[in-house]
């Protein structure tokens, strides 16, 4: 009898775990944010290349040696600043020599406006001759042409003289210098270096006329001027200002039917680098309510993309049909209503159909 009693109660305290195991599995504590209803303006988005408004190379008009580099590489510089200075000496002796043969020549058209007004007081009296007058009118005009010519020359010289100086023509951050102290330069060199204006900037991005002449839900065509220019980087991160189309093309590319389009945006920083690639998001028409759901809690699979929503207690999964971006959320067009708790946090765990506790999502994920 005890040993039966005994054998019953080996049997329930192996049984008792067993049972266990077939119970409901441990609800998985997640992090939750309501689908959000708030006004998005219809968004087009493209890919597109910054450049400077104002970018030039500078190089030496004059051949000479590099005696100074006057700028550091990656400096800001103000129009008119000096960038390099290339040996003055043969430059300035050569202004001195034209300015010396403009001296002898107005010596020499002095004496010659003396001898033609000799000649022509002769010929009054008919003590001279109309040969000598017209040799002296000559001469006259030979020493005036000569004067003419040394002054250009002169002009030339202090030209010259002036390109030994390599100023900067615009403002704007400078590059790297081609070339170093010592070394000749000239205008067969190449460019020395280049300086880009950076404030403002410019982006230009190719656009689908179609698409950017009317809106989807009106058929009216859109001011450009009325366009509010978005720019997000390649991290993913937005760039804090906003630009303002300034350029349409004349002409729609042939091969791919697009327009080129140019916006003008705002670089107080200096966050926006010439030839750097953005993403460009052109919101047009009125802002339409929309749902939003952070991106964070997007599944992508072969089906498309979902997110994890909590009903009763437990995860279900919702198909989602995306209209865009907005910020750090996704624009969802179909698959919810709003007010959906959407798992942000703990999606490693959560099964569909398994039960969850839902809780408060971190402060840090839901403002990012």
């Amino acid at each position: 009898m005890w040993r039966i009693a005994y054998v019953a109660a080996v049997a329930c305290a192996v049984a008792g775990p067993a049972l266990a195991q077939t119970g409901e599995p441990a609800a998985v504590q997640v992090g939750t944010i309501n689908a959000e209803r708030k006004p998005i303006s219809k968004s087009l988005g493209f890919v597109g290349r910054v450049s400077g408004i104002d970018k030039v190379d500078i190089r030496a008009r004059v051949t000479g040696y590099l005696e100074e580099v006057l700028f550091k590489e990656g400096d800001m510089v103000k129009a008119g600043a000096p960038l390099y200075r290339v040996e003055r000496d043969l430059f300035q002796a050569a202004v001195e020599k034209a300015q010396g043969a403009l001296e002898i020549s107005k010596s020499a058209d002095a004496l010659a406006a003396i001898q033609l007004e000799r000649a022509q007081d002769l010929l009054a009296k008919a003590a001279g001759t109309v040969v000598a007058r017209d040799q002296a009118v000559a001469q006259k005009q030979q020493t005036a042409g000569a004067i003419m010519t040394n002054q250009a020359d002169l002009a030339t010289a202090k030209v010259n003289l002036g390109y030994t100086s390599i100023t900067a023509p615009i403002s704007g951050k400078i590059g790297l210098t081609n070339v170093t102290k010592g070394n000749v330069v000239g205008p067969d060199s190449g460019v020395l270096t280049t300086i880009i204006s950076q404030d403002p900037m410019y982006v230009t991005f190719p656009v689908s006329q179609r698409e950017f002449l009317k809106s989807a839900e009106t058929g009216k065509h859109v001011d450009p001027k009325a366009v509010k220019v978005q720019l997000r980087f390649s991290d993913g991160t937005l760039y804090d200002q906003l630009g303002q189309i300034d350029f349409v093309n004349n002409s729609v590319d042939r091969g791919t039917d697009t327009v080129l389009v140019r916006a003008r945006m705002p670089n107080p920083t200096g966050a926006l680098t010439d030839g750097q690639l953005v993403r460009v998001a052109l919101e047009v028409g009125d802002p339409q309510q929309m749902i939003v759901v952070p991106q964070a809690a997007l599944i992508a699979d072969q089906a498309g993309v979902y997110v994890f929503a909590v009903v009763d207690g437990k995860a279900v999964v919702k198909r989602l049909k995306l209209g865009g971006e907005d910020g750090p959320n996704a624009v969802v067009s179909e698959g919810l209503a709003g007010g959906e708790q959407i798992i942000v946090e703990g999606l490693q765990a959560v099964r569909p159909g398994a039960p969850v506790r839902a809780g408060p999502v971190p402060a840090m994920i839901k403002g990012s």
